[in-house]
């Protein structure tokens, strides 16, 4: 199962330990949407691409 982990904001601590714990054993890809020009159709590629996608906010 391919996961996708979105970022809307710089990750804690907190939210990478809760990363770890949910992709343990998964293939998982990141997008940051805090970058200065989020690349939205290279986003849809990866969200088309995974099997479960998480928004962190």
């Amino acid at each position: 199962m391919k996961m996708l982990h979105v970022y809307r904001s710089e990750p804690s601590e907190d939210t990478k330990k809760l990363v770890e714990i949910v992709s343990e054993g998964r293939e998982s890809d990141s997008f940051d949407l805090t970058a200065d020009s989020p690349d939205y159709d290279a986003l849809v590629d990866k969200v088309m691409a995974a099997d479960q996608t998480i928004c962190w906010w």
